[in-house]
């Protein structure tokens, strides 16, 4: 390939070093300016999108927020069908959604191209049906685990595998420590980690059991230590050394309470989780996380006795109160989110 170079450029000197046109671009000044690299995946990013939930009835949409900025959210299209309570996960470039009710328990799994807009995909179906599972995943696999699978009766302990870049029918991974719903996931590159939820229904005892696995095997969940406060249908979320747990219903009487407790583990360690901070209002019923790796973004949940349509958020490297983002399209709750760079994704 020919190279195309501009000998003297006025101002910057008479030598032969000018400007090259090959490869990476560079640009010779004092004050030594470069032009971006890598392809264009890599730039962009920080799209997040949440789906389903109810209003209270099951809805189907997609809706998409730049995480970061602050602002209202955009409506982004749906999924194949309306539900709430899916669980999530993403690579960088595509978005999956599994499971979830209408009421009726589902097996359905869908996926969209995050950098597009429009109607949920066909992906496979989840290897048994669940409602408010927890989904954590990294650039290539996505592990949805737990969940409801009859109302008012069984759980599961099941831990679903997908590879994200293929479709098809999930396989079995390995199993949560016990039958588990209504429990948020986070992730690094390497590790999954999931953060209470209820063990039994209709008694809905709620834990504060923190559990993990490494992504890049198969097999059971090991301990990690205890949240600050046992609770149920809370938001996670992480950047890739950090997980953050954001609200929820909690244990003590009255059950459920909405708390305002956001509390963080490091993910690459063992322990108990460590206060955060608050969120200005107690908000439950699974706000939509969704993080870029700096900031969590929870959208929607429900502020007795309706749900809301605020957004909230925190950076994850610090500690703090949470701040307000903005509105969703409408007031909803038990949605699921995901982004193309969140904790999972290097």
């Amino acid at each position: 390939m020919a190279n195309l170079r501009t000998n003297k450029l006025v101002g910057i000197g008479s030598t032969d070093a000018g400007v090259v046109f090959d490869g990476p671009i560079k640009i010779n000044t004092q004050g030594v300016m470069y032009f971006p690299t890598g392809d264009t995946s890599q730039r962009g990013r920080g799209v997040g999108l949440y789906a389903g939930g109810a209003t209270p009835s099951a809805t189907a949409q997609i809706a998409s927020i730049q995480i970061q900025s602050t602002g209202d959210v955009v409506d982004w299209g749906d999924l194949s069908v309306a539900r709430f309570a899916p669980g999530s996960g993403a690579s960088s470039t595509r978005g999956v959604w599994s499971g979830g009710a209408t009421p009726t328990r589902l097996n359905t799994i869908d996926y969209v191209t995050i950098a597009t807009t429009g109607t949920a995909k066909d992906f496979g179906d989840a290897t048994t049906l669940k409602y408010v599972p927890a989904g954590a995943s990294n650039s290539t696999r996505f592990l949805n685990a737990g969940g409801n699978t009859s109302p008012g009766g069984s759980m599961t302990n099941t831990i679903d595998l997908t590879t994200i870049a293929t479709v098809g029918n999930a396989t079995d991974f390995g199993d949560l420590n016990a039958t588990t719903a209504g429990l948020p996931g986070g992730a690094s590159t390497t590790r999954a980690v999931w953060a209470g939820g209820w063990t039994d229904e209709p008694g809905y005892t709620t834990i504060n059991t923190i559990q993990y696995v490494t992504i890049a095997t198969t097999g059971n969940t090991s301990d990690f230590g205890d949240m600050t406060i046992a609770r149920k249908w809370h938001a996670g979320g992480s950047s890739q050394t950090r997980m953050v747990m954001m609200g929820g219903y909690g244990s003590a009487s009255p059950g459920w309470t909405e708390l305002n407790t956001i509390d963080f583990v490091e993910i690459a360690t063992t322990g108990n989780a460590t206060d955060f901070g608050d969120i200005t209002v107690g908000v439950a019923d699974r706000g939509a996380m969704m993080s870029n790796s700096i900031r969590g973004v929870a959208a929607g949940g429900y502020i007795s006795p309706a749900a809301t349509n605020h957004i909230h958020y925190v950076t994850i490297a610090t500690t703090g109160n949470a701040a307000d983002f903005g509105d969703c399209v409408q007031a909803v709750y038990s949605a699921c989110g995901l982004s193309d760079s969140h904790g999972g994704l290097s």
